[in-house]
């Protein structure tokens, strides 16, 4: 939502004994059958590269962390670090300080993970769109507090967030986690609109206050809104909230405007002031129905000149 969604390889770093057309020729191979940018990006530069894929079976998408297949009689684990933790596959000091620089760039690590064994790791750089450091600055001066839900790392997340401005931040979220973030937020008191484009995101724009998909994203996530951002477009967001307030303001004008005419034209139709020889008659007392009717249309017709 934030980036550009447009990964490329950016480092391959190579366990003992491997080269780096193997690593990129597992994982790539591995994620053939897989929709996400991570995966499709490194089936595009093993591509560029000329690298012919292996066959794989028995592939299976883990979520928030992954996927993994079969290649030969080897299972072959792609996707974060969480794998390696669970399986308590260690990791040398060396190697883990190239990794910890790359994640302190704001690079996304993949790693390779053969028979649990690590083989690789691939880095991979993505870059944040020039509207979403718009887009926060503009909700700042709005008085609007802003949050970053994510499944990558701390080091990505926190560098991400410095790099645009986000007040806060929740790293290394599994997708069935992402409504418990947004619970959270409305513990504290706070009211929550979700921003997401994804399935996994559908949960949480349900459960925020006001739910906001982006129009590229997946039909569950544009069910799941009450918002959709047609143009996809993270400088709309503040818009909505520009527009939201124009309308409030302009329900309210024309609330006292319609009432302060009616306290005054009721009496009047009714003959208050007949004692007086002042008398409205049918006629004209409908005309200024109308007129009063004209005027709330018109007005609430200016909201159309005000700039977001």
């Amino acid at each position: 939502t934030l980036t550009k969604g447009e990964f490329g390889i950016d480092t391959i770093v190579v366990g003992e004994g491997v080269t780096e057309e193997q690593v990129l020729k597992t994982a790539a191979s591995v994620n053939s059958q897989s929709e996400h940018p991570l995966a499709s990006a490194m089936v595009k530069e093993a591509q560029k590269r000329n690298i012919a894929l292996l066959d794989i079976k028995d592939f299976v998408r883990i979520g928030g962390r992954g996927a993994k297949a079969r290649i030969e009689n080897s299972e072959v684990y792609v996707g974060n670090e969480s794998f390696l933790k669970e399986n308590n596959i260690q990791v040398s000091a060396e190697y883990q300080n190239k990794i910890d620089m790359l994640s302190k760039q704001g690079k996304t690590v993949i790693f390779v993970v053969v028979d649990k064994k690590l083989i690789g790791s691939i880095a991979l750089a993505d870059v944040i769109r020039e509207e979403s450091r718009e887009a926060i600055k503009t909700l700042k001066t709005l008085g609007i507090r802003t949050a970053m839900v994510t499944g990558d790392s701390e080091d990505v997340a926190a560098w991400v967030s410095k790099e645009i401005g986000i007040d806060e931040y929740f790293a290394k979220v599994m997708p069935d986690q992402k409504a418990e973030k947004v619970k959270l937020l409305q513990s504290k008191g706070q009211k929550v609109a979700m921003v997401g484009d994804g399935v996994n995101d559908a949960p949480a724009l349900t459960q925020a206050d006001l739910g906001i998909a982006i129009g590229a994203g997946t039909n569950v996530a544009i069910e799941s809104a009450g918002i959709i951002l047609v143009k996809s477009d993270p400088r709309d967001i503040p818009k909505i909230f520009n527009l939201s307030r124009l309308t409030y303001n302009k329900m309210i004008q024309n609330l006292f405007w319609a009432t302060g005419y009616n306290v005054v034209a009721i009496p009047l139709a009714a003959g208050a002031l007949a004692s007086y020889g002042i008398i409205l008659q049918p006629a004209l007392a409908a005309v200024f129905m109308s007129v009063s009717t004209v005027i709330v249309a018109f007005n609430a017709v200016l909201l159309r000149r005000a700039k977001l």
